[in-house]
């Protein structure tokens, strides 16, 4: 009786360690791999940026009547595959992200390597206005570093955000409620930095100051401060110090009150 009772003992044992052994490794976690599809794009000779939303719709054909897949936003980056020219228009085959690719006008695509493009946005840029045209100057100074154009759409660029700045003092005083304000126990200044009509510009990396006592925001001045500082010997770089200039003399009420 011992011995058959020892190998019935013995073979729970065994099967009991395999199952506990199995489970455990079907429970390893396995190591993380990021998907290919969130790995950033390698910049290339090849890479574009969508500017001109107008035109920017990708196609499953390099033709106008082609059924549309999306239309692309401003700042979208693809990769150009190959061109194609049909009835007047050259088209982009694109890939425009992991598993969308087509063809899109190629008016619409702009590129840091190919020559002539920093003019060819400049004047889309001179020629845009709203918040169109800052968002379009914000793409012309990210790709084009070397431009000579540069230090022209740097000045536009802060005078647009300095006029921008008006307006959003002018609104945000209108519909921020001064006895709301005051009840929340919360500073003044919090409120107006905190105004939901900043956002959009955050999204572009655009910095408005504020004069508590004036309540009035002000553009921080970076576009002219890069004239001077890189561009001293253009022509833009008198008028940018001239703006700096008086950029200090709006903000000096604010001293001792942040």
């Amino acid at each position: 009786m011992k011995r058959p009772l020892l190998l019935i003992l013995l073979y729970v044992f065994v099967v009991f360690t395999l199952v506990a052994e199995a489970q455990k490794r079907r429970a390893a976690p396995k190591p993380f791999k990021k998907p290919l599809a969130l790995a950033p794009a390698r910049e290339s000779s090849n890479t574009a940026v969508v500017v001109d939303e107008r035109l920017a719709v990708l196609r499953s054909a390099p033709s106008l009547f082609a059924p549309s897949i999306q239309r692309m936003r401003t700042g979208h980056l693809v990769s150009i595959l190959g061109f194609r020219d049909v009835d007047g228009v050259t088209f982009c085959r694109v890939n425009a992200a992991s598993n969308n690719s087509g063809w899109v006008q190629s008016d619409a695509l702009f590129s840091k390597f190919k020559r002539g493009d920093d003019e060819r946005l400049s004047r889309l840029v001179q020629a845009s206005d709203g918040f169109e045209q800052v968002e379009r100057a914000g793409v012309f100074l990210d790709l084009y570093n070397e431009s000579p154009l540069r230090p022209a759409i740097l000045l536009l660029l802060g005078d647009l955000m300095e006029d921008a700045a008006l307006k959003l003092s002018s609104d945000a005083t209108k519909k921020l409620d001064r006895r709301e304000m005051a009840a929340s126990g919360a500073p003044l200044h919090s409120f107006y930095l905190n105004y939901v009509s900043l956002d959009r510009y955050r999204k572009i990396g655009a910095i408005f100051v504020f004069n508590p006592t004036a309540k009035l925001f002000h553009y921080d001045g970076a576009s002219w401060r890069e004239i001077v500082a890189k561009f001293p010997k253009s022509s833009e770089a008198p008028e940018a110090q001239k703006r700096l200039d008086a950029l200090k003399a709006k903000m000096e009420t604010t001293k001792g009150e942040n």
